[in-house]
């Protein structure tokens, strides 16, 4: 039996992010899940380690990594779409379990559970990597907005008010101390 997981996440590279948007470049998933991944990693880290937390942050950045897997077989749907109703939002979760099950069938039954843990993680994993995810979010309309892109002004404020309301010691302090080095030139970060 062959199995078609691989080769399927290897196409997330195919699925643009930011489709309603003009973009100055383009980001894929497979970008944006690396970019999630390094994110919620440093995140468990700065928790583990300036708040006392206890985030195991390989499972993390593992769950990052998989975070918009189900896009490879739903697309992105765009935030104002997917959010603008409660039964919208609803459906679409539905789809993406159903989209996350297909996946895991795609493995063979012994590496099913592991990846299960990937692609569903538990509450306190994913709670870092949506806090991650949105982060992602805010640093792609930074960069837009550095670019000169302002089409991207209202979104780097609604996400930078989603992540302010997530009020996670982690968060904030990446925000105040990482955060904004994004919005210099190469030249400024020497």
């Amino acid at each position: 039996m062959k199995h078609h997981f691989f080769a399927y996440i290897a196409r997330m590279r195919f699925i643009n992010r930011w489709a309603l948007m003009r973009n100055s470049y383009t980001e894929n998933i497979q970008e944006h899940s690396h970019q999630v991944a390094v994110l919620a990693h440093a995140l468990a880290l700065i928790g583990n380690r300036y708040f006392g937390g206890h985030n195991d942050a390989g499972q993390v950045a593992v769950a990052a990594l998989y975070h918009d897997a189900t896009e490879i077989l739903t697309g992105d749907m765009p935030t104002p779409i997917k959010y603008y109703n409660p039964a919208i939002r609803d459906s679409y979760k539905q789809v993406e379990a159903i989209a996350g099950e297909k996946l895991l069938g795609m493995l063979p039954p012994e590496l099913r559970g592991d990846y299960a843990a990937a692609l569903t993680p538990p509450h306190e994993v994913e709670r870092l990597v949506k806090a991650a995810d949105k982060l992602s979010a805010h640093i792609k309309c930074l960069e837009e907005l550095k670019a000169g892109n302002t089409e991207f002004r209202k979104a780097a404020q609604q996400t930078l008010t989603a992540l302010q309301e997530y009020h996670m010691p982690e968060l904030d302090w990446f925000m105040e101390h990482c955060l904004p080095s994004f919005s210099l030139t190469l030249d400024e970060l020497e």
